[in-house]
């Protein structure tokens, strides 16, 4: 398994005219072909009047399943420029559709092909391209006593604090790399002098933007 991956985390939709024809740009995170299937049929519905809903998508942590429709462009200037587009931003569990209404003057292969290929671009851009990072999450127990001394050197450090629950003592649940995981048990050992229980619980992936959680 990957411990790390690019992908779109937000929603984007930019729009531009190119030679009188309306290029639409579309791009959506998704986990399944199945939600990649209903987010292309949405906007296809949205725009049933356009010329063309054109798509591609990658699926999977490996893109193992990458998938295009040119919709009825001439084969090989839509669905393929869109689709490269995607791989060349290296990006993965992402669908991106263009759309276009045509305006009237045909743009020829080399046209249409840096048309989708613009569509394609400004709809990732409109979204938040993020790194998906593979993550533990590890609960650390202490005493009271000790809990000013642990949040601020995870706050200083800039560790990723999810939670803290607090009953008969304090447990914080923090996010750490695997590579990290054993200096930062010693760490943690080190300054609660022993007193502390550290405990890895799961793995998950954080969305990380210009090195801090993207939320």
């Amino acid at each position: 398994m990957d411990k790390i991956y690019r992908t779109i985390y937000t929603y984007g939709e930019e729009e531009t005219i190119i030679n009188k024809s309306r290029f639409i740009g579309y791009a959506m995170p998704i986990e399944t072909e199945e939600e990649a299937l209903g987010f292309i049929e949405k906007i296809k519905t949205k725009h049933r009047d356009a010329t063309h809903n054109v798509y591609a998508y990658v699926l999977g942590k490996d893109s193992n399943t990458q998938r295009f429709s040119d919709d009825g462009e001439p084969s090989g200037t839509a669905g393929i420029p869109v689709l490269e587009v995607i791989k060349k931003e290296n990006l993965r569990n992402v669908v991106v559709v263009v759309t276009r209404y045509f305006g009237g003057i045909k743009l020829g292969t080399g046209g249409l092909i840096r048309a989708y290929t613009k569509g394609a671009k400004i709809g990732l851009d409109a979204g938040t391209i993020v790194d998906m990072v593979l993550y533990s999450r590890i609960k650390i127990r202490i005493d009271y006593t000790l809990y000013g001394r642990i949040e601020n050197y995870l706050m200083n450090e800039g560790y990723i604090v999810d939670e803290s629950v607090f009953d008969d003592a304090v447990n914080i649940f923090v996010y750490i790399e695997d590579a990290k995981i054993g200096s930062f048990q010693k760490t943690m050992t080190d300054i609660a002098n022993g007193n502390i229980i550290l405990k890895t619980l799961d793995e998950e992936y954080i969305p990380i933007k210009d090195g801090k959680r993207f939320t």
